[in-house]
């Protein structure tokens, strides 16, 4: 991690990745990238359905491959890119064939290694191959929930899943929330650790920074009036006089309770839930 001289407030308890050990290239591939207009929380209705999103600074989009469709034609990695879309690094690799694509980061890859998607790859760092030729214990990342549809989930830096148990056609993960989850043993997935595990040590420092990454203010429920908030109202600095934490639309949240829809479509594919955080 990179620290700053204490020359200002802000400066004192900033922490960023240090990015010059890290990257080889400071402009994209112009091929993969484009413009995107940012959705900045809003519906296709353009209402508001995720607050606090909005302004930052502007941004190209990267086109990363998920889907791995090139099966048995080795990649080698010509690039580590930043990617302000994402909170992993991003890599420009070269397939054997000529053709360039960016993927995620694999955690102690680098300029140079190679790596190769097949059904019976070698299992290392960056290959990719289904998860029922993965042996146990296995890390995996970029995780795809059925086969040929594209890695979904365990994509953000430092992320990891681990393969705890088969149970044919099924294999249990570990996911990183600490849920164990059943996906069918033909969906693919890398082996290894997404890259930029230091990601979740650093420190913004400053409001500022946040409004550059498009992060808007968060406004404390106990500071609004009664009509805005379960916890409005009072005089003076008040705790929330509730017994249970809500939302703003008095929805549970937080504090061990359970948020989860009851009736979620992918409810039968959990085998255990994951750890809530409790009050201590």
């Amino acid at each position: 991690m990179k620290t700053h001289k204490p020359t200002t407030p802000t400066m004192r308890h900033t922490k960023v990745v240090s990015y010059r050990n890290v990257l080889s290239a400071k402009k994209p591939n112009k091929a993969l990238t484009f413009g995107r207009k940012r959705d900045v929380g809003r519906n296709a209705d353009g209402r508001i359905s995720v607050r606090h999103k909005g302004g930052g600074h502007k941004r190209s989009y990267r086109e990363i491959d998920f889907v791995y469709n090139k099966k048995d034609i080795p990649a080698k990695i010509e690039t580590i890119e930043y990617d302000p879309n994402r909170s992993s690094f991003i890599s420009l690799v070269c397939y054997k064939d000529g053709e360039r694509r960016y993927v995620i980061t694999p955690k102690t890859m680098k300029v140079g290694d190679t790596m190769i998607t097949g059904e019976n790859v070698e299992v290392k760092s960056g290959n990719r191959l289904p998860m029922k030729n993965i042996p146990q214990g296995t890390f995996i990342y970029n995780v795809e929930l059925k086969k040929d549809g594209g890695a979904k989930i365990v994509r953000s830096a430092g992320s990891y899943a681990e393969i705890v148990a088969k149970d044919a056609p099924y294999v249990h993960l570990k996911m990183p929330s600490s849920e164990i989850r059943k996906i069918h043993e033909d969906a693919w997935a890398s082996v290894g650790v997404v890259g930029n595990d230091e990601h979740k040590l650093r420190n913004i420092g400053k409001a500022g920074r946040s409004r550059w990454l498009g992060i808007r203010p968060t406004v404390r429920g106990s500071a609004m009036n009664p009509v805005d908030h379960p916890y409005g109202g009072g005089e003076g600095s008040q705790g929330r006089g509730l017994r249970r934490a809500k939302t703003l639309w008095g929805k549970p949240s937080g504090k061990g309770q359970k948020t989860r829809t009851p009736k979620k479509y992918s409810n039968i594919f959990i085998v255990s839930r994951r750890k809530s955080k409790k009050k201590k």
